[in-house]
């Protein structure tokens, strides 16, 4: 298995606009951060969490040819907003692409997008299947087994995902005894830390270091990080073995 990291930002980015803060002032790549989101490929399948603002920037920085399913963590626009860019597969690809999520996350798309599942027959419009799926019910992709954990960002139910080996958790604030449970035995995890200060719907970095411990995958890359984490490099120096800041672009292979 393939991940890709194609964004490590929250909802505003980094640099964020009108700040001249280190951060995003920064020369350093790493310190550049697009909307979170992550690209899986797996026995030839290619699977997409989430679909932000920066989507096309995303697929094209990294060369992705293909999408065969998109899963969505939760309705937020900094997850969503980039549902228009399907379009462009859908050309290659001649076909309509899948979005799996939970209802109330469909019904928000239908509302928000709702130009795209309208009756209009007007031609290039995205062309999308949605497919509800349940919190901690297993399902299939093409060939591909995925648990849905439930997960809380502040009051809000949201959704991480677990792909064999792997699991992807982003805004997260809370996380349940028996989501945990499921967590045990990673090789990866991807996981949100947002800053160092308390924040009333993300792990900062010290709740989120005390979730990765007990989790204990063997490798963890920290994402959904704010201008206000501070420089890369500083930080990667705080964190414990085998804990990394994750960064635009980075590609992690996993044993499937």
């Amino acid at each position: 298995m393939k991940v890709i990291i194609l964004g490590t930002g929250t909802s505003v980015g980094v640099p964020m606009i009108g700040c001249t803060c280190p951060t995003c002032t920064s020369l350093d790549p790493k310190d550049s951060r697009l909307r979170t989101s992550a690209h899986i490929s797996t026995q030839g399948i290619h699977i997409q969490i989430d679909i932000g603002p920066d989507f096309r920037q995303q697929i094209l920085s990294n060369k992705i040819k293909r999408v065969d399913a998109i899963l969505i963590t939760h309705q937020h626009a900094d997850h969503t907003s980039g549902i228009d860019e399907i379009r462009a597969f859908n050309f290659s690809q001649n076909s309509s692409i899948p979005i799996y999520a939970e209802d109330m996350v469909l019904d928000d798309l239908k509302q928000r997008f709702a130009y795209v599942f309208s009756a209009s027959d007007y031609p290039g419009l995205p062309s999308i299947r949605l497919n509800p799926i349940i919190a901690n019910q297993n399902f299939n992709i093409l060939g591909i087994d995925i648990t849905p954990l439930r997960i809380l960002h502040g009051k809000l139910p949201i959704l991480g995902f677990r792909i064999c080996n792997f699991a992807y958790i982003t805004d997260a604030s809370q996380i349940s005894e028996d989501v945990m449970q499921e967590l045990q035995g990673l090789e990866v995890l991807i996981i949100n830390a947002l800053r160092h200060k308390v924040h009333h719907s993300h792990f900062n970095l010290d709740q989120s270091l005390k979730v990765v411990h007990q989790i204990n995958a063997k490798q963890t890359y920290l994402t959904h990080l704010s201008h206000q984490m501070g420089l890369h490099k500083d930080i990667e120096k705080e964190l414990p073995p085998n804990v990394f800041l994750g960064y635009d672009g980075l590609t992690i292979e996993i044993n499937d």
